[in-house]
């Protein structure tokens, strides 16, 4: 099942002239509330549509007039944007929304993707260890005791409000619908910009898939490209894919092959994986020819299924069945953010008094 929300509002607008002097990451910060950082953040959005921006790591450029330079379309994987650590935090989507409006972009086309319900079913088939540890977002933790309506309708109200799409198919995650619509994305000649903290994205990077990532040590966003990559893991993305594999990923639950063989460990695969590109390669390889030390080469023969398993549950998916609508990749009407945002503020300030819960005017 597809839910999409689309529905576009036009409301009064606080007007960019109203905040006067200069502007500062500073001054934002030592605004007195939340609510008043989000507004200040979305007042000067305006006016910082006619410059170039930043996501407080790479200066990416606004569009263009040159015809060459395409142009982009933005992801955000909501779910993670609504934690601090592994608390759930409607302060935190608020927090990072406000930002990623102000300063990663302003009127790009900005689609939002949330999990669907039971999206990690298919994984969970294949390895019922996938993300097992992980809380899940769950509507009942916000609001329960009042009448403002669960988490999913709150945070789909704001962001609806601020003429954001937002996509959820049910029985899917929200990467593999990212993955698919910026496939979709890059066939109408776009770039996309997936505004992310999850680490699975990074195969998706390519000279036209960048990766904007929330960074909650320095309270800002930070852009991530395929020269940050290469420079991080000196492989190419399906490399990196394939040493997921082998080596497990802790996080979500992806034991490695150490797990089943013991003395096959990181630095092994990293010197296997460099000659031969990627698991396939290799594993076809060791199909038929020795390919290293005889316990790597037993252990490849051995764990094949066990590799290639992991390779199904790690790789993000690009055939859910959803389609890119076309009016979602028109210029986004930023002029509702500031009031959509500071209601949402006031809103949530009021619902935390009613509950007797204190205010935290910092993510930590």
């Amino acid at each position: 099942m597809v839910e999409v929300a689309t529905a576009v509002h036009h409301r009064p607008f606080f007007s960019a002239s109203s905040v006067s002097g200069s502007w500062s990451w500073w001054s934002f910060r030592r605004t007195s509330s939340w609510k008043n950082r989000a507004s200040a953040s979305v007042n000067i959005s305006c006016s910082l549509s006619s410059k170039k921006q930043t996501g407080g790591g790479q200066l990416l450029p606004q569009k263009s007039n040159n015809s060459e330079r395409k142009e982009r379309v933005f992801f955000l994987d909501v779910n993670p944007l609504c934690y601090t650590g592994s608390k759930p935090s409607l302060r935190s989507f608020g927090y990072w929304i406000s930002l990623f409006f102000s300063e990663v972009t302003n009127r790009d086309p900005v689609i939002a993707v949330l999990d669907g319900e039971r999206g990690n079913e298919y994984r969970r088939q294949l390895l019922p260890s996938y993300k097992a540890h992980r809380r899940k977002f769950s509507a009942s933790q916000w609001f329960s005791r009042n009448h403002v309506g669960s988490s999913h309708h709150v945070i789909t109200d704001v962001l609806q409000k601020c003429n954001v799409p937002v996509v959820r198919i049910k029985g899917h995650e929200a990467d593999d619908v990212v993955a698919t619509l910026v496939e979709q994305v890059l066939g109408k000649g776009f770039r996309a910009v997936i505004g992310s903290p999850d680490k699975d994205f990074k195969q998706l990077i390519s000279e036209d898939v960048q990766i904007v990532m929330p960074m909650p040590e320095f309270g800002r966003w930070s852009f991530y490209t395929l020269k940050h990559y290469m420079a991080q893991y000196n492989c190419d993305p399906s490399s990196d894919l394939s040493l997921r594999c082998i080596a497990g990923d802790e996080v979500d639950g992806v034991p490695g092959l150490q797990h089943v063989a013991p003395g096959f460990g990181r630095k092994t695969a990293l010197k296997l994986l460099k000659k031969h590109g990627s698991l396939e390669n290799l594993l076809n390889a060791a199909a038929v020819r020795t390919v290293g030390k005889q316990y790597a080469q037993d252990a490849l023969t051995k764990h094949a299924d066990y590799l290639r398993r992991n390779y199904k549950v790690l790789t993000l998916r690009r055939d859910v069945d959803v389609c890119l609508q076309e009016e979602w990749l028109s210029e986004r009407d930023s002029c509702n953010d500031a009031v959509v945002l500071s209601n949402f503020f006031e809103l949530l300030g009021t619902e935390e008094n009613l509950n007797g819960q204190k205010a935290s005017y910092f993510i930590g």
